[in-house]
């Protein structure tokens, strides 16, 4: 809307007004109004979930230490929602059809994660939406996303080609065009994209969820993935730099690194509130919603192989409750980690709650590093 009204209108009367039409510029704003709304309505969101009585319930077979932190407010993703959504709406240019596409998917996933904390408040226990029941919504959401994003490559704004780390000339296509010329099963040729964006959001966004374990755990690795998202973002759509590091220049989605940059500040503001020991939790609402961002940013810039890395500590936390569940159901009861997700073993080994998170902050800098070093090391 700022956008709209200081360059493209004020613009040919205020001559000053051409330092607005500079992502930088606006990504800095973007981070700064972010961050400036959360710390603002913070504790005016806090103490409205204190008045309704929408409070965390812990589960019983959890840390024993955790069962402290039952009734804090949560749903405080509402508040990290308002943070980014807002300053993206302020200050990037709103004919961009992916601005839409990742701030629609955001507010998707929210959704998703608002019905979740909703059941639980009302039934007053740890369960929300049934696991199949989340999951089917996730990839709903997820298929959606993916046929947009077929729309705007047939536009020519997109492609289905990957981009793999480390190799330069390797760019297979996702959408396989031999099954296209099958007479009406030409839709065959659309599913391995379909699917394969599927797989990348869904698992984005319950990889966060399954991180909000620890109070700023989540949130301070979202900011680390967010900052990287947001250099990979401008890269993607800068001509001379993207030209540099051989990517698939992709003009359209620099408008993307507002929408980062407005993801870090609003994170960094919930992390003043959500910092040990957390005045709020960002529930299902926020974990979801973050999530599918990354996930849907990641894959709108072509980068959907560095989540890896961009989300290593995600991942980490992902991969120890599928290892954790495989163990108990193939190895009769046995299993690998003390408890799943991960922070949790550390937790039971002896490693207190605030060395834990600073421990996977560090981690998750030094996985979103290595990510940015994949960049030139092709």
């Amino acid at each position: 809307m700022l956008y709209w009204l200081l360059y493209q209108k004020l613009f040919p009367y205020f001559r000053l007004f051409r330092i607005f039409r500079y992502v930088t510029f606006r990504t800095v704003f973007a981070s700064l109004t972010a961050l400036l709304i959360a710390l603002l309505i913070g504790p005016y969101v806090i103490e409205r979930l204190r008045e309704f009585q929408i409070g965390q319930y812990i589960r019983e077979e959890g840390p024993q230490s955790h069962q402290k932190k039952s009734g804090t407010p949560t749903m405080g993703g509402v508040l990290i929602c308002i943070s980014i959504l807002v300053p993206t709406l302020l200050w990037s240019d709103l004919s961009n059809p992916f601005v839409w596409l990742v701030m629609l998917s955001t507010l998707a996933f929210a959704a998703i994660g608002f019905a979740d904390d909703y059941i639980k408040v009302v039934h007053r226990r740890n369960l929300g939406l049934t696991a199949r029941a989340k999951l089917s919504l996730q990839l709903l959401v997820s298929a959606a996303v993916a046929i947009a994003l077929l729309v705007l490559q047939s536009h020519g704004n997109y492609t289905t080609r990957l981009i793999f780390p480390f190799f330069k000339r390797f760019r297979p296509d996702m959408v396989w065009h031999s099954l296209g010329h099958i007479p009406h099963l030409e839709w065959l040729a659309f599913v391995p994209f379909v699917i394969f964006v599927m797989i990348v959001i869904a698992g984005a966004s319950n990889a966060v969820n399954l991180t909000d374990g620890l109070d700023g755990l989540a949130i301070g690795c979202t900011i680390i993935a967010a900052g990287a998202l947001t250099v990979l973002t401008y890269v993607s759509g800068h001509v001379v730099f993207s030209d540099y590091l051989e990517l698939q220049r992709m003009p359209m989605v620099s408008e993307l690194t507002i929408f980062c940059g407005a993801m870090v500040g609003a994170s960094i503001g919930f992390l003043w509130y959500n910092a040990h020991p957390a005045e709020i939790f960002m529930g299902d609402v926020g974990s979801l919603a973050l999530g599918g961002a990354i996930g849907t940013v990641a894959v709108a810039i072509k980068q959907e192989l560095l989540l890896p890395f961009i989300g290593g500590v995600f991942i980490l936390e992902a991969l120890s409750v599928m290892l954790q569940v495989g163990s108990y159901k193939l190895r009769n009861g046995k299993r690998i980690f003390k408890m799943a997700p991960l922070h949790h073993h550390f937790e039971l080994l002896g490693w207190s709650e605030s060395k834990v998170i600073a421990r996977f902050w560090i981690l998750a800098l030094i996985f979103a590093l290595l990510a940015l070093t994949t960049l030139k090391l092709r």
